[in-house]
């Protein structure tokens, strides 16, 4: 029996990253054997068991062979004779098909320290094209090493993958499990890159595919293309590390710009509810999370009106915060500025940096909004309208007053 730690724990230590989890092979032993010894089976599809004390993963050797379509597909075969190089060879990329030995020696039978000192994102085998999950793997990982270029022949397997219909065969849970992994990395803008450049985006998200290529009026939008805007701004929300429902609230905040018709081009109005529908549809799709759907959906109505709350009356200011249901959940709220800030912040040419963007000022605006409406005591509206027998005007009384809080203070 030998044991060799594998996979992106080696890649990491070799790049000098904190690593979380740590996996191993097991060569030269049976499920029989790893149980005798006190490991814990686990694996469903494939022999996978626990260390006993340090509950880390340890896989038998195996080989995989297509036997159907998706990335389901695979017969899997494991016995003590499979080496570490079959093991390795399954792979997707040659980054993460190295191995430490016992002593701490890399085995390295297909190039990754070449390609981590490269920096190429590099498929082992052509057996990569088999399983279209390992195209958003390379995309999500292409957002972890943004200055890791892929190189052509594995993106030309991609488009492969795209080509054949393997894509749609990706059931939604897993593609958001592997999109969201990537929108938290440090350059998401680069997952869409990918993806974009094989074509799998199209058959993914059309929706965000269409954003390319569609102008908006340069005085607001110095960058002028959509797809760029929204990348430049998902970019921005990574770097300030936002949460997800915030990240893909940027992502999302602009998909009805994609369905302007052609002749009001480069103005996009009402593109606020075409892309409230846009944003449900694919938050459906997608099986996204109900509160990362919901921010989303806020954003993708109200980011406009937030962007602009200075120039409108009291009464409308109040009626916008309502609708964002930011006195009941002002946490949220903040989460909704910071993707507005996301996207105003990111309207600049291409190549500036991000201080070069405007300052989201309208944050100050809505808070000071916000602060005036929570001092209104709304429960003693409440009791001075029920002694009088006047409860029916209460939430209209109550709005007043919140209304006339914004007025003092704008």
């Amino acid at each position: 029996m030998r044991i060799y730690q594998v996979g992106g724990s080696v890649r990491d230590k070799l790049l000098g990253l904190a690593s979380v989890d740590r996996d191993h092979v097991v060569v030269g032993a049976s499920p029989e054997q790893m149980i005798a010894v006190g490991f814990v089976a686990v694996g469903k599809d494939f022999p996978v068991f626990l260390h006993p004390q340090t509950k880390e993963e340890y896989a038998l050797a195996r080989t995989e062979r297509k036997s159907g379509r998706g990335y389901t597909g695979f017969t899997f075969h494991t016995s003590p004779d499979v080496t570490l190089e079959e093991d390795l060879l399954r792979r997707d990329l040659t980054i993460n098909a190295m191995a430490f030995d016992a002593s701490g020696k890399v085995v390295d039978p297909y190039g990754g320290q070449r390609d981590l000192l490269s920096k190429t994102l590099r498929h082992v085998s052509d057996a990569f094209a088999e399983d279209p999950l390992r195209v958003l793997r390379l995309a999500r990982f292409a957002a972890r090493f943004s200055e890791f270029s892929v190189a052509p022949k594995t993106i030309a397997l991609c488009k492969k993958l795209v080509a054949e219909g393997e894509m749609k065969e990706l059931v939604a849970e897993r593609v958001w499990q592997e999109l969201s992994r990537g929108l938290m990395e440090n350059t998401p803008s680069r997952m869409f890159e990918v993806l974009r450049d094989c074509g799998a985006l199209a058959e993914l998200a059309p929706a965000i595919d269409r954003l390319w290529g569609v102008p908006q009026p340069e005085k607001w939008h110095p960058e002028i293309d959509t797809g760029i805007h929204v990348m430049q701004a998902i970019d921005y929300a990574a770097h300030r590390a936002w949460p997800l429902a915030t990240r893909y609230a940027v992502l999302c905040h602009d998909l009805g710009k994609g369905e302007t018709p052609s002749e009001i081009l480069p103005a996009h109005h009402a593109h606020e509810a075409r892309s409230v529908e846009l944003v449900d549809a694919l938050s459906a799709q997608w099986k996204v999370q109900r509160e990362v759907a919901e921010i989303a959906r806020a954003v993708a109505a109200e980011h406009g009106n937030l962007g602009k709350l200075k120039t409108m009356r009291p009464a409308t200011v109040h009626d916008v915060l309502a609708r964002c249901d930011a006195l009941r959940r002002p946490e949220r709220f903040v989460q909704m500025l910071d993707a507005c800030e996301a996207d105003y912040s990111s309207r600049r040419a291409v190549g500036l940096p991000e201080s070069a963007g405007q300052p989201f000022v309208a944050r100050a605006d809505a808070m000071r909004a916000l602060e005036a409406m929570r001092s209104v005591d709304a429960g003693a509206v409440a009791q001075t309208l029920a002694r009088e027998g006047k409860s029916e005007q209460i939430a209209e009384r109550v709005r007043e007053a919140r209304i006339d809080a914004i007025r003092a203070v704008w």
